[in-house]
């Protein structure tokens, strides 16, 4: 900070930034939150133009997951605010700590319709954890603090500050010595541990079920040491992949709509589930009145809310998962069901023999899984490739692998793995995107050119929405709407257009080599991956039905 110039709401922002160790912000420029990018010109907080509001706000969400920090982006009022609102949705969802700074018009102008005047605070509470909006410059130093103690504590999550101009331009006058703490947090009630210990002990086929909380709590540890003292066989849901080793023994891989046969059918013989930061989310339960029918319920999560909200739980232990964990670990009686899991393991396991000369995404996605660092993060978009990912990827840690879980939002991919990458310059990134999602953000080609960031991505291709096209042709009679993408852009073309290196495959003659191609590049990069636009996701739980009666083929 430039110490000639009185102090402004504006620099006091970036004061703050910097006590919280914020390095990197994402957002885009204008006319409510100049004073703010003013003040950003003297600050140490390095800024990253994003080609769009929501892709800052999904690079601070990728930066957030990758590093385990608070992501934050900035937008000004109006549509650059509003442009915010998915990833913060998005961040809400998943239980992601992200702080958005909006700009707004001048307090004395606000209520008047002024030129880009939008309630985004109004607007926010249904997607943010919390909502402030700055009317006195006195307060804006401990709201800033609060935003992001609030983003932190308990079940994680985004905070939207909105700072009218004339706040921003405003001078600081007295600082804080210390500021406010929350006084909010809520008494969790005694953990139920004498009766988990109980039903554990009774139990002859228990299952582990377990979820993005674990990643959250920083708790990867002590849920390892769990499934491997009690031998307990483990499942996981999409957001906690890779926080049980993949190469334990007894873990059988994503469970619910695409997870695998074993898992599925293992959670519906069960009769315990010991379920770790996990929400019962209807895409892992299917039908719920049919899941797990057998099995008792131990729920380990933060977050009163979860417990009971769409299973009984027989013992609920709400709290640190650190702490309480370790509390049920030992070892079990369980051999004859250990047996029978590993039968289930092989008998199902994955086969990537796939006839003719087309290419196999699975069997791609699980060669790219082998070739990459361990330390490979990998991002994708919505749709058939990401659940391919999940079921073919192989990763040792969730901040290794992250997409867009419960809300599900196409366009996540890229500007994630920016984030991402940002957040993790030595590791190598890798945005596994389809042909549809990749045009939802496709903008920020441009920001990987202007700071040449090394992102790879490996674009799979059916010149269709595959996902919806897959459910019409299942579902709807093979009625075809609005899911054909024939008229895609040369994607290769659109990618050297940003000066990013890019080739096209299309038998899976050529797959080993541009994967080799791709990983060796020391700039960004786009794989082009064309497939058969027939090929389906499989397993697959239609909806309202049972696990275990999951389709395979037509």
């Amino acid at each position: 900070m430039n110490s000639s110039k009185p102090l402004t709401g504006g620099g006091l922002l970036f004061e703050v930034l910097e006590q919280h160790g914020v390095e990197h912000v994402f957002g885009y420029p204008g006319g409510a939150i100049m004073p703010i990018y003013d003040a950003l010109y003297d600050s140490k907080v390095k800024h990253f133009l994003c080609r769009h509001e929501q892709g800052a706000a999904f690079s601070a969400v990728g930066y957030a997951r990758a590093a385990g920090k608070v992501g934050v982006c900035m937008a000004t009022s109006g549509p650059g605010a509003t442009n915010l609102i998915t990833g913060l949705a998005d961040a809400l969802a998943d239980s992601i700590p992200v702080v958005a700074i909006t700009g707004q018009v001048a307090t004395s102008a606000m209520g008047s319709d002024a030129f880009q005047e939008i309630d985004i605070f109004g607007l926010s509470l249904a997607c943010t954890k919390h909502s402030f909006q700055v009317s006195n410059i006195d307060d804006l130093e401990n709201v800033l603090h609060q935003a992001f103690e609030i983003a932190l504590e308990g079940r994680q999550g985004p905070v939207l500050v909105d700072i009218p101009k004339d706040i921003q331009q405003a001078i600081v006058t007295s600082r804080l010595q210390e500021f406010s703490h929350l006084n909010n947090k809520v008494q969790l009630p005694l953990a139920d541990i004498s009766n988990a210990i109980e039903i554990l002990t009774q139990a002859k086929q228990p299952i582990l079920y377990v979820g993005g909380g674990v990643g959250m709590a920083n708790a990867i540890e002590e849920v390892r040491s769990f499934a491997n003292e009690t031998g307990m066989p483990s499942v996981s849901t999409l957001k906690g992949l890779g926080a049980i080793n993949p190469d334990n023994e007894n873990y059988l891989g994503m469970l619910g709509m695409h997870g695998t046969k074993a898992a599925n059918l293992a959670v519906q013989e069960c009769d315990l589930l010991v379920v770790v930061g996990a929400r019962f989310d209807d895409r892992v339960t299917g039908k719920l009145a049919d899941f797990a029918p057998n099995a008792k319920v131990i729920h380990f999560d933060i977050d009163t809310a979860e417990i009971n909200k769409r299973r009984f739980a027989d013992a609920a232990i709400l709290g640190d998962l650190k702490t309480n964990l370790p509390l049920l670990s030992m070892p079990l009686n369980i051999k004859p069901w250990q047996e029978k899991i590993q039968q289930m393991m092989q008998d199902y396991a994955w086969r990537y023999d796939h006839p003719g000369s087309n290419i196999f995404a699975p069997a791609v996605l699980k060669e790219m899984s082998d070739l990459m660092p361990k330390s490979t993060c990998v991002t994708t978009d919505v749709g058939q490739h990401q659940m391919w990912s999940a079921q073919h990827i192989s990763v040792n840690d969730p901040s290794n692998f992250l997409t867009s879980g419960g809300m599900g939002t196409m366009g996540f991919g890229l500007p994630a793995a920016i984030g991402a990458q940002i957040s993790r310059p030595h590791d190598t990134v890798i945005a596994v995107s389809g042909d549809g999602s990749i045009m939802m953000n496709v903008q920020e080609l441009a920001t990987i050119k202007r700071y040449q960031i090394p992102v790879k991505i490996l674009l799979i291709d059916n010149a269709k929405l595959g996902m919806v096209r897959q459910w019409q042709d299942l579902f709807f009679d093979g009625r075809l709407s609005e899911t054909d993408l024939a008229d895609n852009p040369d994607f290769c073309q659109l990618a050297r257009s940003f000066d990013i290196k890019a080739q096209t495959i299309t038998e899976k003659s050529q797959v080993t080599d541009a994967l080799n191609e791709m990983l060796d590049h020391q700039g960004p990069y786009l794989l082009h991956v064309k497939i058969d636009a027939k090929d389906n996701v499989w397993p697959l739980v239609p909806p309202n039905t049972a696990n275990d009666k999951m389709m395979e083929s037509v």
